[in-house]
């Protein structure tokens, strides 16, 4: 039924989806361990009304930049089957990541028709470098999943900040669009302006065309010390210099990211009203600190009463 009600808001172009993402635990886990730890997940996160849980494929990004990762890399499990083995009593819809460059065609169609009477949702992601040796790249995903299984909800990942340099993210998303993608999640998001200016020419060229936008989850993620910072930046992701000092020089960094990302979340849902674009969000937190987890429950909780209101005052008007 969630999974209907997920399908229905992406399809319906329904304003504020929210998502939670997180990372499986270290496939080196033992079974037992994986179990403890899947149930102080679902403890923390059960009462959250979220419409999805995001589950990421993660690879070794190491050939994507010379810098020394601030953080060792760790092998996760595989998200499908961390789903399906020991979140499957949790009933909010799950969004698989997965990364598709590293598959055989017989791999990823056994993965495509799993389960192929069943609504499900993913995110398909490219390799993280132009020097990654690939054996499938994403058009080629992107027709396998068309042709064996149409109940594969497809999402794609929007980078804002690729934007500012290439101007051409809009087309990137009519590109994954006409490849079957109906919904994008950003990566963390810190810059405003990217955003905008991204959502801006998005708008237009589809006013242009004649053709509808799709719904855009933006991600946020909380910042609790300058070592999640520095790890925040090795992943790519941008922040401007302004806010990176805001952070630094405060008596509270983590007070001072989530307060900052509720900011950044609100102006873009409200451009979004304003042009007909249907934005969401997708909150997690890339450090395993308590904490900063913590505070990325409360950005979610904080993020609905946004949403709420804005959506509340609009509807009344």
């Amino acid at each position: 039924m969630k999974n209907e009600m997920l399908k229905d808001k992406i399809l319906n172009r329904q304003a504020g989806i929210i998502t939670y993402g997180m990372t499986p635990p270290k496939s080196s886990h033992t079974p037992e361990k994986l179990a403890e730890i899947s149930e102080k997940q679902y403890d923390r996160l059960k009462d959250l009304d979220i419409d999805g849980l995001i589950l990421y494929d993660v690879q070794d990004e190491a050939d994507r930049t010379d810098e020394e990762r601030p953080f060792p890399y760790l092998e996760a499990l595989d998200p499908t089957v961390y789903s399906k083995n020991y979140l499957n009593y949790w009933k909010v819809p799950k969004i698989i990541y997965r990364v598709v460059g590293n598959n055989s065609e017989d791999n990823f169609t056994n993965w495509l028709k799993q389960n192929a009477e069943e609504d499900r949702f993913s995110v398909f992601v490219g390799t993280s470098s132009s020097n990654q040796q690939t054996t499938m790249k994403l058009p080629e995903a992107y027709e396998l999943s068309r042709k064996l299984n149409d109940r594969l909800m497809l999402g794609g990942v929007v980078i804002p900040e690729r934007h500012m340099k290439k101007n051409d993210e809009h087309l990137r998303i009519r590109d994954k669009v006409d490849g079957g993608c109906k919904f994008f999640i950003s990566q963390a998001t810190f810059n405003v302006e990217a955003s905008k200016n991204m959502l801006s020419d998005y708008y237009y060229y589809c006013q242009e065309q004649g053709i509808e936008t799709v719904p855009i989850l933006f991600n946020l993620a909380p910042c609790g010390s300058q070592k999640t910072l520095e790890f925040m930046k090795w992943l790519g992701i941008s922040i401007p210099k302004w806010l990176e000092n805001d952070l630094l020089k405060s008596t509270d960094i983590l007070d001072k990211s989530t307060t900052l990302a509720l900011k950044i979340f609100e102006e873009l849902f409200e451009f979004g009203i304003e042009k007909g674009i249907p934005i969401g969000c997708s909150i997690e937190s890339v450090s395993t600190r308590k904490v900063e987890i913590e505070a990325s429950v409360q950005l979610v909780k904080d993020i609905k009463k946004v949403i709420d209101r804005k959506l509340g005052v609009h509807a009344i008007v």
